[in-house]
């Protein structure tokens, strides 16, 4: 599994086009052949995976009980919008027009690297989460990391 590192403004443009940053598509060898699929992520926000990652959760939500009505919808909602992305002879990728609605962008976004997946954020609305970080960053750290059991640990 890939962990990517960085966090990269770009500017679209007025077709909804991104240019993939060169430091970033490095950390993703297989992109050209593979693809990336992105779809709307659980803030307004949007989320790009590396075609196996995409597989590999895609496995994990075809083992979900479809018979229960809250894995159903939110398979549906996970699902939302998820479209296949592919690199072009300039290395953009087309950004479709409801996702962009959904996650509030225009023409400024941020792509901060989250393990195995990329965030695609409005540049303001990214920057505006960091505007009263202070003590609160500190306090969650200890929350989240402080002597908590994590996935994996028994």
């Amino acid at each position: 599994m890939a962990h990517f590192l960085g966090e990269f403004e770009c500017k679209l443009d007025t077709k909804g086009r991104m240019v993939l940053p060169a430091s970033l598509k490095k950390q993703m060898p297989e992109v050209e052949r593979e693809g990336l699929v992105i779809n709307r992520g659980l803030e307004s926000h949007l989320v790009i995976y590396p075609r196996k990652e995409w597989d590999r959760i895609m496995d994990e939500l075809s083992k979900l009980n479809t018979f229960e009505k809250k894995t159903r919808e939110f398979v549906r909602k996970f699902m939302r919008g998820a479209t296949e992305l592919s690199l072009d002879s300039a290395n953009r990728v087309l950004i479709p027009k409801a996702l962009l609605e959904y996650a509030n962008i225009d023409a400024e976004v941020v792509l901060a690297s989250q393990f195995n997946k990329i965030e695609l954020w409005a540049k303001d609305v990214y920057d505006a989460q960091w505007d009263d970080e202070g003590d609160d960053f500190a306090a969650l750290a200890e929350e989240v990391m402080g002597n908590l059991k994590r996935r994996g640990d028994e």
